[in-house]
């Protein structure tokens, strides 16, 4: 898991001294995340088993079996998908995965924009995500993906099923991750109501977008730098909200939008506005490795992954395990996770400090520091934890004048060692 964690370039010079020495020992690369032994916790196979949280709504008579077809159309449409390159392969943009793997720990962190040159891996590594994602329990047949025991997660259909005590469908998928197009319509994102069938027969007809889709798993835009501005404010308004509203001809309809929104583009084609850039959580660099051995090892593992992409998955099944494992470990006992008074008041000194706008950036500071610790299967936040992500949560928030470039971090790392030296 080392590799895979690695320590994030802004954090690198972290590595060497003792806070007091205005340096931080901060290298993921050495931290132990195996799983296990954490407050007093049984655990099978990695994940920490939990109680079921309570819902508002007492849903009563809820099946849970899937019939034999169904499962085996389930793993006839998994075997005939195009192959995805494995996350553990990826080779090195240590920052890129971590930033992903908090934001799959706690999708409140709110998404990642992920910045660097063209041909880096950025969008292979997104969608390699698929295969690490854990199962949530869903309505069958509804397109909004319910959560039947969350009301705020729940379309109007589901929502008035469940009072009424109806027999409701549940199964268990995997976290969804859908593609946004770059010439998507308003109409296609949001969706559609037919204004027709409205008037003609007095009902709402509506046709779900892509946000319906997206709701409870992942909504990924590629060249997010190049897509219309009207449809980014769109997708920054659902995902903070977690509602999406649609509004035709005087008839207005409503469904629950919570997704973690992922970004990715390259800065030489155009930045976003900073008002739209404080609205990811976190903000990632890539760069173009420049070590020789390295780039040939990525080179070879491509051409293995092309030559036979089942085979090439095979090989990297237990690392993918491993992680998937890890991951349902950490989700588990976040809620568990304690950040200190004191470093909280730091987070916020160093915000304060650097003029950050807003309250985004203390929010998101803490969230990423306890999905670490998570991660590492501790229940206590470290300034460690804090040095490393504070970069990412703090960097994109800086930037006032749309022609001045984002900090490579190095301020932010300056201020951190001030306030917590």
């Amino acid at each position: 898991m080392a590799s895979v964690l690695g320590s994030c370039s802004t954090a690198a010079t972290l590595a060497s001294r003792p806070l007091s020495s205005r340096t931080y020992r901060t290298s993921i690369a050495s931290l132990s995340l195996t799983p296990g032994k954490s407050f007093g916790r049984k655990f099978y196979g990695g994940i920490g088993i939990h109680g079921k949280k309570r819902s508002q709504f007492h849903v009563t008579n809820v099946t849970t079996e899937i019939s034999p077809s169904e499962q085996a159309k389930r793993v006839a449409a998994k075997e005939n998908q195009r192959p995805v390159y494995p996350f553990a392969a990826i080779v090195g943009q240590d920052e890129m995965k971590l930033c992903l793997l908090l934001n799959v720990i706690d999708p409140k962190i709110g998404g990642v924009m992920i910045m660097g040159d063209r041909g880096t891996g950025k969008s292979t590594t997104v969608r390699s995500l698929v295969d690490l994602l854990p199962e949530i329990k869903v309505v069958s047949g509804d397109p909004y993906n319910s959560d039947p025991e969350d009301p705020e997660s729940m379309g109007a259909e589901v929502r008035e099923s469940i009072v009424k005590g109806e027999q409701l469908p549940v199964i268990k998928t995997k976290i969804n991750m859908v593609d946004l197009p770059l010439g998507a319509t308003e109409d296609r994102v949001c969706g559609t109501i037919d204004i027709e069938k409205a008037l003609t027969e007095g009902v709402k007809a509506f046709e779900p977008g892509l946000l319906a889709k997206a709701n409870r798993g992942i909504l990924y835009v590629d060249e997010v730098n190049l897509l219309d501005d009207h449809l980014v404010d769109v997708l920054l308004d659902s995902a903070a909200s977690g509602w999406n509203t649609v509004e035709r001809e005087g008839i207005s309809i409503s469904h629950p939008a919570r997704f973690i929104l992922i970004g990715s583009g390259n800065p030489e084609e155009g930045e976003l506005r900073p008002q739209l850039l404080d609205r990811f959580g976190m903000h990632a660099q890539v760069g173009t490795v420049r070590d020789a051995e390295l780039r040939v090892k990525i080179v070879e593992e491509r051409a293995r992954f092309d030559k036979n992409p089942k085979e090439f998955r095979v090989s990297y099944e237990a690392e993918q395990e491993k992680l998937q494992e890890q991951i349902g470990a950490a989700r588990s006992y976040l809620p568990s996770v304690q950040i200190d008074q004191d470093l909280k008041v730091k987070i916020s000194k160093v915000c304060a400090e650097l003029n950050v706008d807003g309250l985004r950036g203390d929010i998101v500071t803490n969230r990423a520091a306890k999905a670490l610790a998570a991660l590492k299967g501790r229940d206590k936040v470290t300034p460690e934890d804090i040095a490393t992500v504070i970069p990412n949560c703090l960097r994109h928030r800086l930037r006032k004048d749309p022609l001045e470039s984002i900090d490579s971090g190095l301020l932010v790392i300056e201020k951190f060692y001030e306030v917590f030296s």
